[in-house]
């Protein structure tokens, strides 16, 4: 045991703790994760061998501590026997099959329960696979929307993707290995083929594998190497790449007719944008003529 780890205290705060677990590689834990997973009074796994697998790597003991299923399947009658060992004063740590609870699992429903009943709760930050897909995507980071899972029914799917295609944001998504290729081709429809992807797969694990280009290539690529294991797919924004081109004809039209300050300031009460952005655009167009 690590003298960070003998040297924390051994009794919690009574709550709900949601601990962030590895992703792939058993090494990316922090350190504060492993003291709430050795001091709970109660654990909570999404896969109760999951976190059985994980405590055994970096040694710590269940030591006979109850340790609980909670997922998709069970989670409506087991979100009352948590609260009741919130209530009996306990400190509960819950924990999913990979990444941060709450992000695309029951975890948010038990954290919106325990909050509704008063009691605290407390997260661990670490893993998860949106943010670490969208770091080595090589897509903008200044402004993302996680989406989580489009619905499997296409005409839903497309439905959602229309919606989202007007968002100035990079996109994050979860996706099947089996759905992805048409997920892809969806996206496509709707985005522009031509419109930038990073399909992520097995992150931090063995056979980690990022392919970057268009939905076009992406979408050919997949129909002769169906992907498998854990995918996250990262869209480039689309409204700002249409933006641009509006932004850019709407200031052509204006600097053929008057100054540049005044065609800035036109266009940038016109189109609703920053008028350092519309100056910053005009200068562009102004080199390229």
């Amino acid at each position: 045991m690590s003298e960070a780890l003998a040297n924390t205290p051994d009794k919690l705060v009574a709550g709900l703790y949601l601990v962030a677990t590895p992703i792939g590689n058993s090494r990316d834990i922090t350190l504060r994760a492993l003291d709430i997973l050795r001091d709970a009074d109660v654990l909570v796994a999404e896969d109760t061998r999951t976190l059985r697998r994980l405590l055994e790597i970096h040694g710590v003991s269940v030591s006979g501590r109850p340790l609980i299923s909670y997922n998709d399947h069970n989670g409506a009658g087991r979100r009352a026997q948590l609260l009741r060992h919130l209530k009996a004063g306990k400190s509960v740590a819950l924990t999913s099959d990979a990444g941060t609870p709450g992000i695309a699992d029951p975890g948010f429903a038990l954290a919106r329960a325990a909050l509704a009943e008063g009691y605290k709760v407390e997260g661990a930050p670490g893993p998860t696979a949106a943010i670490s897909a969208l770091i080595v995507s090589g897509l903008p980071t200044d402004r993302f929307l996680f989406a989580g899972f489009l619905p499997p029914k296409k005409t839903a799917r497309l439905a959602d993707l229309k919606e989202l295609a007007q968002t100035r944001a990079t996109l994050v998504l979860y996706e099947s290995p089996k759905r992805c290729l048409e997920t892809i081709k969806d996206i496509g429809s709707v985005f522009g083929e031509g419109g930038q992807v990073a399909m992520c797969r097995e992150l931090t694990k063995k056979f980690e594998e990022v392919r970057r280009g268009s939905l076009a290539e992406l979408a050919d690529y997949l129909k002769d190497n169906p992907p498998r294991g854990e995918v996250v797919l990262v869209v480039d924004r689309r409204a700002e790449v249409e933006g641009s081109v509006d932004l850019n004809r709407s200031l052509q039209a204006a600097m053929a007719r008057q100054s540049v300050k005044d065609a800035v300031a036109e266009v940038s009460a016109s189109l609703g944008l920053p008028r350092r952005d519309v100056y910053k655009a005009a200068l562009e167009l102004g080199k390229k003529s």
